[in-house]
This record gives structure tokens, sequence and C-alpha cells, in this order.
């Protein structure tokens, strides 16, 4: 018996791995690739989520069909318990290796592993975000945990690799280094050209905010120190909720009583600390059905068997959730929506010049009631210029995308961004729709600007502009050099009515550090009430 268990545990491990290289690989096949639309696999983790699906539909009132493949989670959960947390979860599984890893830091690592009243909080956390989310605010995908885990790995993880592969192809190759006929670049520059060609996005890749995003992630993993899958025991809102629908799974752990002799070697070993005391008693909440316990057992006093949905298990316990703090933690969350939407910016009265939504990118509203802030459409877009928004969206629109025209642009041909997005934050446009959206408008500062500020010719956004009947032109205009001799040069002016805002020209300008044509999210397509420059045709004279 114990040696069959002991190959279910390490058949789960192995699933565990196989499910972590799978998000892995989902991450790094999310790239553009010419003439090739995006396989809607690369979103099929965020689909089988049950907590972006009711968060966006108690926000939005509305979800992708695909995202109704999270009820198949719903439905295993119901019958085989909280499995998901303890076979699939990517991060479950880099907290269960973490704490391995970090087993030997605690004072006491043969400490038995009890059920904590503080385990509840998850519940009243999950509780303050639903309620948060039937007003429109769509937070609790921020700590969703494969939300959390697919941005870190791409907006720090995959970009701290890239810059080692390719500055270390590049250190190998400007050394040579080598014994006689043997040199190093032989193996590193294949290496550096599979992860150029499949892997990386475009050289260089780099996000804004990163830095934050690998606080929070090393906080969340450095709490395995302290308590064994701390973040899947007191805080995922994920586990939570699967916590809820485990409450009387088919799968149930049973004890044999004769066998038994209550040395709680199972709770030693418990990840989700589903017992509350030596014995028999057993809480399917919080179990992740890891099998340690049965794995741990030496007498083969437990197992896990099935039972008929009707048939009553005394041994079952709940979590023992109380209405008061549920009642406090749902005012917990309608006052800190309250405290979010209290600018003018959240209000619609006040529009933050930075904030350039993706084409497609539905009016403020809708798309923070829609978006995860997963990073999807950031890790596909071919030039870097989806970044996370960090003050720009307000604390509501933490790490959402925005478009950066200094680091990248919107090409004019692409509309990748929107058809990766898994719950339709951002409009799945054609090319040709796509091209007819305005983000923002192109405006120079004279100060800068060379033809303006310093009288000689420099056409470099004209040039670049996409727009087939260019946004940018010129007009020759006769200025007077030091030496007071007449020269004719070309000063560029903005056509509003064809500028999309694509931010090419603010990208290719020759200044690198503050440039002299700058794109804000004036005029944009998605908000009739921050449109400065009217159609000639609507003009009150």
């Amino acid at each position: 018996m114990s040696r069959r268990i002991g190959s279910a545990v390490n058949l789960r491990r192995g699933v565990q791995i196989l499910f972590l290289l799978a998000f892995v690989a989902a991450v790094a096949l999310t790239r553009p690739v010419p003439g090739v639309e995006p396989s809607p696999l690369l979103k099929s983790w965020f689909l089988i989520d049950p907590l972006i699906l009711i968060a966006t539909w108690l926000a939005a009132h509305a979800v992708p069909a695909g995202a109704m493949l999270a009820l198949i989670v719903v439905a295993f959960t119901v019958v085989m318990g909280r499995v998901f947390c303890g076979w699939v979860c990517p991060l479950g599984t880099v907290h269960d290796v973490a704490g391995r890893l970090l087993d030997g830091r605690r004072r006491d690592p043969k400490r038995r592993e009890h059920w904590s009243p503080w385990q509840r909080t998850k519940y009243y956390v999950l509780i303050g975000f639903l309620v948060m989310a039937v007003f429109g605010g769509h937070w609790v995908t921020i700590v969703d945990p494969i939300v959390l885990s697919y941005r870190t790995t791409t907006v720090a993880l995959f970009p701290g690799l890239q810059w080692a592969v390719e500055e270390g192809a590049h250190a190998a190759f400007d050394s040579d280094p080598g014994i006689g006929p043997a040199r190093l670049t032989a193996a590193t520059e294949p290496v550096y050209e599979f992860f150029r060609d499949h892997v990386f996005t475009k050289p260089g890749q780099a996000f804004l905010g990163s830095g934050l995003v690998v606080a929070v992630f090393v906080a969340l993993v450095a709490l395995n120190a302290y308590r064994r899958r701390f973040w899947c025991r007191y805080l995922c809102p994920l586990g939570a909720l699967l916590g809820l629908f485990a409450r009387w799974p088919l799968v149930r752990r049973k004890t044999d009583p004769e066998a038994c002799n209550l040395c709680d070697l199972c709770a030693m070993t418990c990840h989700g600390a589903a017992t509350a005391a030596p014995g028999d008693c057993w809480k399917p909440s919080e179990c992740f059905g890891c099998l340690n316990c049965t794995d741990a057992c030496h007498r083969d006093g437990l197992t896990f068997q099935w039972t008929l949905p009707w048939r009553k298990d005394p041994k079952r316990e709940g979590v023992g959730l109380s209405r008061r703090a549920a009642l406090g933690a749902a005012a917990g969350g309608v006052a800190a929506l309250a405290l979010m939407r209290a600018t003018p910016q959240a209000r619609g009265t006040r529009f933050h010049p930075e904030l350039i939504r993706p084409p497609g990118a539905r009016p403020e509203p809708e798309f923070l009631a829609r978006c995860t802030a997963c990073g999807l459409c950031m890790k596909i877009c071919p030039t870097g210029a989806l970044q996370p928004s960090l003050t720009q969206a307000g604390l509501e629109g933490l790490w959402t995308p925005r478009l950066v025209p200094r680091l990248g642009y919107c090409d004019y041909t692409c509309n990748l961004c929107g058809q990766v997005c898994p719950t339709g934050a951002i409009e799945p446009l054609t090319v040709e729709e796509k091209q007819q959206v305005k983000m923002g408008l192109a405006a120079f500062d004279t100060t800068r600007c060379i033809p303006y500020a310093y009288g000689r010719d420099c056409m470099v956004c004209e040039e670049h502009c996409p727009i087939p009947q260019k946004a940018i032109y010129s007009l020759d205009v006769e200025v007077v050099g030091r030496d007071g001799a007449p020269t004719t040069i070309k000063v560029p002016h903005v056509d509003p009515d064809l500028c999309i805002g694509c931010g090419v020209c603010e990208n290719v300008c020759p200044y690198r550090d503050r440039p002299g044509i700058r794109v804000s999210s004036a005029n944009e397509t998605r908000h009739p009430k921050n449109q400065p420059i009217l159609p000639l045709d609507d003009l009150p004279y």
C-alpha cells in the first residue's frame, strides 16, 4: 500500500512539473510570427481559470465564450477537491519547490501543519474582491495566481533571461575564447540564435516597473520560509474560490480507526494544513489532494475513496466562516473601490496624457472591468511598445497595458494584442478596423523639434509615418541664419484628422531623451470627452 501511495506522490510531482513546463512554454510561444495568427491555446491558462470567469462576469456582465472552459475546472473540483492547487497550478508548484528548499530554514522543520483560523483570510479576501467586482472593479485578477505567474514571467523573468543570453553571447563573440581551433562561440551562437528566433520577441526587450513585479513575487515565495505554501493557505483568492466548490467532494479522505494511533505524521507533511488536530477529522476545502498524508502514514491508515454525494460524512469539517467578518469583507471591498475611484481621472473628468491604450481597448471603465493585467498583449507586441501602467491609470489600473512610444510603437499592420486578450478588454479588430482607431495625437515641442528650434531640416518623423496619406506633412518656411542669410527649410506639422497616435514619430525622433514630437492620449477614439481636435465638419462655424 505504501509503495502504491508513494508512486502516486511521485506521479503528482511529475504532473506538477509537466504543467509548469507547459505554462512556461505558453509564455515562450506568445510571440509574433510573421504571417501566422496567434493560436487560441496561448490564452488557454486564462480561459480555464474560474476566478477570471466569475470576476469578469460580475464586473463586465459578459465573458468570451472560451472562458466557459473554466467550468470544467469547477466540475473537476466538485468531484476531486482542490487538486488544481496541488497538481496543476504553476504558482502552487513554485511554492511547493520553494517550501522544500526552505524547510531547513524553519526553527522547527518537523512541526505539525495544523489548520489555523487565519486560513479563513483568503475567503474574506475573495468576498471583498467579488463584491468589488459587482460594482465594476476587476482588481481581484491582479492577484490571481495564473495572472500573477504570467505577468512575473513576462515582465521580469523572461527579460532577465534575455539579457543574460544576449550579453553572454555577445561577450563570447567579442572575446572569442577557445583552445586551439575550438571556439566557445560554436556552443554559444546556436543557443543565442535559437532564443532569438524562437523565444524572444525583440532584441533587448525590457519592461517598466519590473522591479515592483519581482518584489511582489519574491515576497510571496519567501513567505514559504515561515509557513509552507503560505500564499496558498492564507491569501490565494483562486484557492478560496475552489475551496468553496470543494466543500463536499466525491473523493474523500478516509481513516482506519484501528490503524490510526494519532501519531500525526500526516499533519507534518500536509501542504494545505487541512486538519485541526491529530485524528480522522478533515477539512476538504483546505486539502490540495497532494497525497502526502497517505504517503507519510506508516500504518496504511489513510486512503482517499469515492463516496456517494448524498452520504453524510461526520469526519468532514468546514472552515467556519463568520457572517460578521464576511459582511466586513464585503464592506471593505466597496470602500476600497470607492477610494480607487475618488480621483478626477477615475471620474472621467481628467485624462492622463501618458495613458495611451492599445488599439481596440474599450472605454476606460469597461476596459478596467475586463482587463486582468496578465501581460499577454505586452508579451506578443512585436515592438515592445506595450508596457505595464504604474500610476498613469490610477491604482485600479495598476499593471494594465499602455503604449509607451519612446520604447516602441504600434505597428500599423499588427493587431495581435486584440487577438490574444483573454477577456475582450482589447477587442479583436481586423487590421483594417485597427488602422481606423485613434489611440492618441502627436504634437510638436517647438522648443526641441530641430526645424522649429534650430532652423535645420529634419524630417525623420514624416519619413517614418505609416499613414498612407502621411499624418505628418511639411511646409517650406524661410528662416534667417546667424549670418543674416535667408534659408528655406521644411517645417513639419501634424494633421489631426489623419494622426492615429501610433507613436512611430516619437520613437524615431533623433532626440532620445525627450523627443521633439510626443504622443498623448488626446483625440483617442474610445473617449468622446477627450476630443480637443474636432473634425472640420463638426466645427460650430
